[in-house]
């Protein structure tokens, strides 16, 4: 941590030196001295760092004084160059004459200058003391699926308790053991059975952890439920108590059918005998499997004669090897010069899987070739281990796998402390806050972006962190790491004042300085010492709300950090919903990098936007901004520009209102995002958009269709795009084609990985996706009203990379054709609301890796033939092999939904 503040602060000084040097004057000096000795001090931390566990006392205080003198000079710097260096040529609002002959700049000069000198001396006395020093991993969800060993046996046990059994009632099956043993991928991979999916057709997977919010929970598993049955989720149960809410689900639940629910990571018997009173006995042979870490628990759920209890216990000497070999030489063989030391280190793990892929992760990195590194490790593990328990072991070994990693991954990883237990994280967000905090470092021609997702995927690598969902190109969508791992974070965190967490509820005051305040709804007892401080606000960077149901509370803190710290770079206050105008006072933060208001009520932006010149990061994504102000173009290092209204997600939506722009958007030549742009008011703002070259993601609404030349002219000088998402104007249910047809340049998109186009009106006179055959990286497609012809065919040797297809409201296409060769690595492909659709797609036997086929709102003649399934009907050869098959046909009741798993139909 203290190396990666340094960096950044020597980061900050060369800029410092080579642009502003005009305004140091007589600073010059001191500034150059502090530049110097922090440079010594850099190459000293960049070992000392990977030794500061269990290192001498002498040595720890050492770099803690690094630390917060690196914070302490980075608050000087921004707090001067927020007061001086606001003019884009000089620095200054004024003349540099008037700045400098002004009696309050002369004053804020000399405050300066005497920082610095108490600076310098610290600095001076750190160096001295560095002088004399020198002379004297899971839950079971960080298993990949690739890496399961050892679980076919349980897993084929617990599906037997779960099929078999009195069909009458209701059934609990509870798998008790220690943290990291893989109790949840056990149930998880049990869940997502075929068997299990087709006996009940209504489930839901509720993570419960140590410190959830019961009500949250109930909302949670009434939509999932929801979902799972493709029944939109009532608006009421926001407003619903916890006891309204068990009777809500216990209401759905008795009409449903026959259900299956997981509540993952139970922690006490009161959660059970809570939980209870909304699980109806209806006599459809219903199940409920628990996980817990307390036997107490799992024997209090499990009272009934058919009720099952599964100890969950290590993995054998074999499946630890299988599982440490499958990680460190990816299925091959351990070298014989490495085999007693790599046993000698496996032994130590003692079967438990996330240990196991911990360690592994660390010797992965290491030289197979040098057997004294792995001796190395073995030593290291001898001292640390002896006499310890389990856990003891898992948290070293873990402690181990962090001290290992090298500083930038260490920040990043630690970083993580700022999300609640068992919380799912969005990458996407993860990696924007790492850059805007400084932890991400620059590398020449790869965007900032970029890198920080390589840093998740080098933690992901190490099985500290467990991607949970991907998009289709394989970019991690969301993460999250195993409880014992998160208390290794929390207690680094800590030790570093790195992060400080609270709930609100404040009572007096701490001297400790907060650098990045986040706020929670709720909090664990470290959390609660805490909370009843009030924070020293004056250093703060960050301020962040994750889940925060009091927006009072956020309010109020919100409040108190805008008035005491102008150093604010990172201000997160993304789904506070009552929110509904942005504070006066975030305009004057100078330095603020990220600024996120995504799901909150904001209505407007004022044009005193412009006055954030260093604003990289603007998302108010499902807020009710309709346009944005000329002054948006004074933010000249805006990288990503995320606007649009509320979506609507029903059935029958098809898109959504992006913001009006000003004209000369175009000035904003650093965006790589503009999602989504509203095109309604004509070609102007059409063409502006193909002068912005770096965009990679672009999403554009109500597109014209005297446009469309225009937009395809554009669209042709964005060789980096990655994301097309085009929506097109559709009045009283006519469409309007704009694009009418693909055009042949699209073919040099060779970076495009998704496409989406809605409303488009491709005609039938050529083939439409010919010129989308070859894109190397395409790997998604979605069409919504998008053509007008009555055929479409998937040629042979064609969309090489394609996993995802979805065609809507297509509703002139009378039948579709897969050559053999095409599409080849297709995974999902989804017809909707295609009434003329004949058949089911030609050959579509020839897609050999399609994992799902939705078919919705087809034509009468074709649902009856797929409602009336069986052995001997024509079109089961064609998709009995799928393994996941869904059909949808309205009715005068509605939509009826039907799932068709395999061959068991």
């Amino acid at each position: 941590m203290a190396l990666t503040i340094l960096s950044s602060v020597l980061n900050q000084l060369s800029i410092l030196l080579r642009e502003e040097g005009q305004l140091l004057g007589g600073l010059r000096q001191e500034v150059e001295f502090i530049g110097d000795e922090l440079g010594h001090m850099r190459a000293f931390l960049r070992v000392a760092e990977t030794k500061e566990e269990g290192a001498d006392p002498r040595l720890q205080e050492w770099i803690k004084q690094v630390r917060e003198a690196a914070y302490d000079i980075e608050d000087v710097l921004d707090e001067f160059v927020a007061r001086f260096a606001r003019h884009p040529a000089t620095g200054f609002h004024g003349s540099v004459r008037t700045i400098f002959n002004s009696i309050k700049t002369l004053r804020a000069r000399h405050n300066v200058a005497e920082q610095l000198q108490s600076i310098k001396a610290r600095v001076k006395n750190i160096s001295e003391g560095h002088r004399r020093y020198q002379s004297d991993r899971d839950d079971a969800l960080l298993v990949e699926e690739a890496e399961l060993v050892g679980i076919d046996n349980p897993r084929q046990q617990l599906i037997s308790q779960l099929l078999e059994g009195d069909d009458s009632q209701l059934k609990v099956v509870s798998v008790v053991g220690m943290g990291g043993l893989g109790k949840t991928t056990l149930v998880k991979k049990v869940h997502e059975d075929l068997d299990v999916r087709r006996h009940f057709p209504v489930r839901a997977f509720v993570t419960v952890s140590q410190t959830c919010n019961f009500q949250e929970l109930l909302k949670d598993l009434t939509r999932q439920l929801h979902n799972e049955l493709k029944k939109p989720v009532p608006e009421s149960i926001e407003a619903m108590t916890a006891i309204q809410l068990k009777q809500f689900v216990k209401d759905f639940l008795q009409q449903a059918g026959r259900y299956a629910i997981v509540f993952d990571d139970v922690w006490d018997t009161e959660f059970w005998n809570a939980i209870r009173i909304a699980l109806p006995k209806n006599g459809y042979g219903n199940r409920v499997m628990l996980t817990t870490r307390k036997a107490d628990v799992a024997f209090a759920s499990c009272t009934q004669s058919q009720d099952y209890v599964f100890r969950m216990v290590p993995l054998s000497f074999e499946d630890s090897w299988t599982l440490f070999c499958n990680k460190i030489f990816k299925g091959n063989g351990c070298p014989a010069h490495l085999t007693d030391v790599a046993k000698g280190i496996l032994g130590k793990c003692q079967g438990l899987p996330l240990a196991i892929l911990a360690i592994s992760g660390l010797l992965a990195l290491k030289h197979l070739t040098i057997a004294e590194e792995w001796e190395m490790v073995r030593r290291s593990l001898v001292g640390e281990l002896e006499g310890s328990g389990m856990l003891d072991r898992v948290r070293k070994i873990l402690s181990l796998s962090y001290n290992d990693l090298p500083c930038h991954l260490k920040t990043c990883l630690l970083y993580l402390s700022i999300y609640p237990e068992d919380f799912e994280i969005r990458c996407h967000r993860l990696v924007q806050l790492w850059s805007a905090d400084g932890f991400v470092g620059k590398t020449e021609g790869i965007p900032m972006t970029d890198v920080g997702f390589n840093y998740l995927r080098e933690l992901v690598n190490r099985s500290l962190i467990q991607v949970t969902k991907s998009f289709y190109e394989g970019i991690p969508y969301t993460c999250r790491i195993h409880d014992l791992v998160r208390e290794v974070v929390l207690s680094k965190s800590r030790e570093q004042n790195m992060i400080t967490i609270t709930s609100g509820q404040c009572t007096r005051w701490s001297s400790e300085k907060v650098r990045r305040l986040v706020v929670h709804s709720s909090s664990n007892n470290t959390e609660q010492q805490q909370e009843s401080q009030y924070y020293c606000l004056n250093h703060l960077r960050s301020f962040i709300t994750i889940e925060c149901m009091n927006p009072l509370v956020s309010r109020a803190l919100l409040s108190k950090a805008l008035k005491s710290s102008r150093l604010l770079k990172v201000l997160d206050l993304s789904d506070e919903e009552t929110l509904e105008e942005i504070p006066n006072e975030i305009f004057n933060l100078y330095h603020l990098r990220y600024l996120n208001l995504y799901r909150t009520g904001v209505k407007a932006v004022p044009k005193f936007i412009g006055k954030l010149r260093n604003l990289e990061y603007l998302d108010l994504g499902e807020t009710q901004v309709k346009e944005l102000p000329m002054e948006i173009l004074k933010l000249q290092k805006l990288e990503h520009l995320i606007v649009y209204e509320n979506v609507d997600f029903s059935r029958e939506s098809y898109g959504f209102d992006g913001f009006k722009s000003p004209s000369k958007l175009g000035g904003l030549s650093a965006l790589q995002t503009l999602d989504t742009i509203d095109a309604s008011s004509g070609s102007v703002t059409v063409k502006e958009i193909g002068t912005l070259t770096q965009l990679k993601r672009l999403g554009i609404s109500n597109l014209r269709r005297e446009d469309g030349k225009v937009l395809c002219s554009s669209l042709a000088t964005l060789t980096s795009l990655q994301l097309l998402n085009i929506a097109s104007i559709r009045n009283d249910g006519v469409l309007h084609g704009p694009l009418e047809k693909m055009p042949k340049w699209i073919a040099h998109l060779q970076s495009l990985v998704r496409i989406y186009l809605k409303w488009s009106g491709l005609r039938d006179e050529e083939d439409p996706l010919e010129p989308l055959h070859y894109l190397p990286n395409l790997v998604t497609i979605h069409f919504c009203g998008s053509y007008q012809g009555e055929g479409l065919c998937f040629k042979a040797g064609g969309f090489l990379k394609l996993k995802d297809l979805y065609l809507q409201k297509l509703e002139k296409l009378k039948w579709l054709k897969v050559e053999e060769g095409a599409l080849p690595n297709l995974h999902e492909l989804g017809l909707d609301r295609l009434p003329l659709l004949e058949e089911l797609p030609v050959d579509i036997q020839h897609l050999g890796h399609l994992q799902k086929l939705a078919l919705l709102g087809l034509s009468y003649q074709l649902m009856e033939k797929l409602n009336n399934l069986n052995e001997d009907s024509e079109h089961y050869g064609k998709i009995a092999r799928i393994p996941e098959v869904e059909i949808a046909f309205l009715t005068n009741e509605g939509w009826k939904y039907r799932q068709l798993w395999g061959k068991k139909m």
